[in-house]
C-alpha cells in the first residue's frame, strides 16, 4: 500500500474544547460522532504542548540455566494523559486540581467579580472519566478514559512573565472490560 499524506492527522483540539472531565459511570461515547453527556464538561484552554498519552510496560527476563532468556513476563502496565491546563481562574479546573470541595465558587455581583476560595489539602484526588477531543480538518479521534485520576500536579509558578497553569499527569484505570482508555477515529473520509 502507498503512503499516503491524507493520513496524517494533527492533533487539534476541538474548538469547543480538547479535554473534558466528568463523574464516574457517566455516559461515554464509543464513537467519534456521539454527543458527550451533559455531566463531563470542559476544562478550557490546555497548552500548546497539547496532550501526552504513555503506555508502561515493565517486564523480567526468566533466564534458564547457563544464561539464555526463555521467558519474558511482564509485570506492570500504565496508561497515562499528561497535559498543562492554562485557564487558572476557571472553576472547573481548580475544581480539577484540588478537588471539588476544595474550590468554592462565587458568581460575579455588581461589586465583585467572578470570585474563588480554593483549599489545599490532602485528600486524594477523585477518580473521573475523561475524554480528549482531536479535530484535523473531517478527521477525528477521540480518547476516553472510564476511570482516571489526577495522581501528579506539577509546580505552579507565579511570575509577571508568564501565564499561571496546572501541569497534571492522569493515570487511566481499566473499567470493567479491563480497558484502561479507548481511541476511537475517523479519517473523514466518506465513500
Amino acid at each position: 500500500m502507498a503512503n499516503l499524506v491524507q493520513n496524517v492527522v494533527a492533533g487539534k483540539p476541538l474548538a469547543t474544547g480538547g479535554i473534558l472531565s466528568g463523574p464516574l459511570k457517566s455516559p461515554l461515547p464509543t464513537d467519534t460522532a456521539a454527543t458527550v453527556a451533559a455531566a463531563i464538561k470542559g476544562v478550557g484552554y490546555i497548552s500548546d504542548d497539547g496532550v501526552s498519552l504513555t503506555q508502561g510496560r515493565e517486564t523480567d527476563k526468566i533466564k534458564a540455566w547457563g544464561g539464555d532468556v526463555v521467558k519474558i513476563v511482564q509485570t506492570e502496565h500504565s496508561v497515562t494523559l499528561q497535559y498543562t491546563m492554562i485557564e487558572a481562574a476557571r472553576a472547573e479546573v481548580n475544581r480539577e486540581v484540588y478537588g471539588e470541595p476544595n474550590v468554592t465558587a462565587t458568581a460575579a455581583t455588581t461589586t465583585a467579580g467572578n470570585l474563588l476560595a480554593v483549599r489545599l489539602t490532602a485528600d486524594q484526588l477523585p477518580h473521573m472519566s475523561r475524554i480528549v477531543e482531536i479535530k484535523d480538518g473531517d478527521a477525528r479521534m477521540r480518547l476516553v478514559a472510564p476511570d482516571s485520576q489526577i495522581t501528579e500536579v506539577g509546580d505552579v509558578t507565579f511570575q509577571d512573565a508568564s501565564i499561571i497553569s496546572y501541569p497534571v499527569t492522569v493515570e487511566c484505570f481499566p473499567d470493567e472490560s479491563g480497558v484502561k482508555l479507548y481511541i476511537y477515529s475517523d479519517d473523514g473520509k466518506k465513500a
